[in-house]
């Protein structure tokens, strides 16, 4: 047997976003003249659809604010991709991975709590677009860790859900993976710790993107 569709979560995982994230985040605060969440507390709910996220930031008695904030996200969001110095680089060996895995016989995906236009943008500006078959996210699908964007990524693909691995950083991801009945890979570097990921379920734990393809491997014999 082998591995039919690696599915990545984006920032955290591919892409270092703290500081757009936390950037947009203040931006959006201030402007409806809320309390600025710490950067432990934003980095707590990256991987969810943007609205939850926020949701879950709002002071007690702030709920009704979200679309508001929402919407002042998004457009500062939009005025930093502008800037000429904006910076949202992969990580380190992300590259490398991406290329060693591209090949005919596996589908490469995401899936992400960033909005369709985000991920592309995204894609678009490192020039990965064309490494992916499958585009999830909360436009077309529940929040994770709802399991919908993996049966939606499964199903484009035609492939096996025993046949299928979720690399992602967060607890959202391991979840997701698990409701979805795919294999849950974890990643150190991003916004939970390890020992977390474990509790929701990471079959494996890796520390470096080029540790991936070994870790894959070693996965399927339990899967065999």
């Amino acid at each position: 047997m082998t591995w039919q569709l690696i599915l990545f979560d984006l920032d955290g995982t591919l892409v270092d976003s703290r500081a757009g994230i936390v950037h947009c985040t203040h931006a959006a605060f201030s402007a409806q003249g809320l309390p600025l969440p710490d950067e432990r507390r934003i980095a707590r709910v990256v991987g969810l659809s943007l609205e939850l996220a926020l949701e879950r930031l709002l002071p007690e008695g702030a709920e009704h604010l979200v679309l508001e904030v929402t919407k002042a996200y998004r457009e500062a969001a939009q005025a930093m991709r502008a800037r000429a110095d904006f910076e949202e680089p992969l990580f380190p060996g992300v590259p490398e991975l991406l290329q060693q895995l591209a090949r005919p016989d596996l589908h490469l995906g995401i899936a992400t709590g960033k909005n369709l236009r985000g991920l592309r943008n995204t894609l678009e500006r490192h020039d990965l677009a064309s490494l992916f078959t499958t585009l999830q996210t909360p436009d077309v699908a529940p929040s994770k860790p709802h399991p919908a964007m993996v049966e939606r990524a499964v199903a484009e693909c035609a492939v096996e859900h025993r046949r299928t691995v979720m690399v992602g950083d967060s607890t959202f991801d391991m979840e997701m993976a698990q409701n979805a009945g795919i294999q849950p890979v974890g990643v150190s570097w991003g916004y939970h710790s390890p020992v977390e990921l474990r509790a929701a379920g990471a079959a494996v734990i890796i520390d470096r993107p080029g540790e991936l393809p070994a870790a894959l491997d070693l996965l399927l014999e339990t899967v065999t």
